[in-house]
């Protein structure tokens, strides 16, 4: 599921989704921001409405922390989809 389009102006500046999983409600994805270089895991419970981000640091495996969210989740921040950039609301 690829939340961004291949025409159009700024394409190169989308986020891009490198990969996601869904299981119980909780949806994860992994991406990147072409714009800043950065790399982040986004997670998203439709039970509880709870939504955060984590940016993955220099360092860390973006895998593990695309595996492991919530371990990582102490360094997260509050994650709105509408707002998130290069995501568009209707996507998700």
């Amino acid at each position: 599921m690829n939340r961004t389009s291949n025409s159009g102006p700024g394409v190169e500046n989308l986020t891009r989704e490198l990969d996601s999983r869904s299981s119980d409600g909780i949806e994860v994805l992994l991406l990147w921001h072409p714009q800043g270089g950065r790399v982040s895991v986004s997670v998203n419970d439709a039970k509880t409405g709870e939504s955060f981000e984590v940016r993955v640091r220099d360092g860390d495996d973006a895998l593990d922390v695309f595996h492991h969210p919530y371990a990582y989740s102490a360094l997260a921040t509050p994650l709105s989809f509408e707002v998130e950039a290069g995501v568009a609301p209707s996507d998700c």
